[in-house]
């Protein structure tokens, strides 16, 4: 069964994290997480990290050490 973890940043409503095969995809809300959207994270903590960067900043630049990240049209995790 699949679990969903709101994803706040100061105090908005950025989107949901939903566990995947032991794993975190993210699904924005807010056009400004957009860039994160059906991405899939290693832990609830990288989620959580990369959105509060994107939104605070307009930039992302965390990735967890050693773990890829991706999104559906990039599978083979190269990157965002």
């Amino acid at each position: 069964m699949h679990q969903s973890h709101v994803i706040e940043v100061s105090g908005r409503f950025a989107g949901a994290a939903m566990t995947q095969g032991g794993a975190f995809r993210f699904v924005a809300v807010d056009p400004r997480a957009a860039p994160l959207d059906r991405s899939l994270w290693p832990s609830l903590p990288d989620v959580q990290r990369a959105v509060t960067q994107l939104m605070q900043t307009g930039c992302v630049s965390y990735v967890p050490a050693g773990r890829a990240v991706t999104r559906p049209d990039d599978e083979a995790g190269t990157g965002l």
